[in-house]
């Protein structure tokens, strides 16, 4: 693999990289810090990368593993959104603004309460968009497993929402 080859695919992943170790690790240092050092294992370890079908997948696995690596060297654990709160939808008035933040908010509150295999494959799928398939590669789950976890953590979630709603 030549480096014009290797510096495309890191371009292609490096964001996705980025922001599945932020929601790990909590830490926008932290988190550059994991996607530094995939990009120098992936590039020592180039002769195997080149015979690797997916390689996006593969970069995202090392992400997951040593994000999850370096929370549990420092002994905490976050899991912040709060990057994720600025979609919308081009023009909310102030009620509805208010009315979102505390909808995103108490979200939040209850994704935090997953547990972790179902916060990890709901991230993997509505906030990086990858494939049932890609997130078993990534996870190490079968494909039955991720799509039990994203049911139950959608589930868990809307449940949660309607109780707080009709009370």
């Amino acid at each position: 693999m030549d480096n014009q080859e290797f510096t495309n695919i890191i371009n292609d992943v490096k964001d996705k990289m980025y922001r599945l170790s932020y929601r790990i690790v909590g830490n926008q240092f932290d988190a550059e810090d994991v996607v530094q050092e995939v990009i120098i294992k992936v590039w020592n370890k180039r002769e195997h990368f080149a015979s690797i079908d997916n390689k996006a997948g593969w970069c995202m696995t090392l992400t997951r593993n040593l994000s999850i690596d370096k929370t549990r060297s420092k002994h905490r654990r976050t899991n912040d959104l709060s990057d994720y709160g600025h979609l919308s939808d081009g023009g909310p008035t102030p009620g509805q603004s208010l009315e979102n933040s505390d909808l995103l908010r108490k979200v939040k509150e209850l994704y935090d309460q997953l547990p972790e295999t179902q916060k990890t494959v709901l991230h993997l799928r509505d906030i990086e968009q990858y494939s049932y398939d890609e997130i078993a590669e990534i996870t190490g789950f079968s494909n039955n497993q991720v799509k039990i976890n994203i049911y139950r953590g959608r589930q868990a979630i809307k449940s949660q929402l309607e109780v707080l709603k009709n009370a």
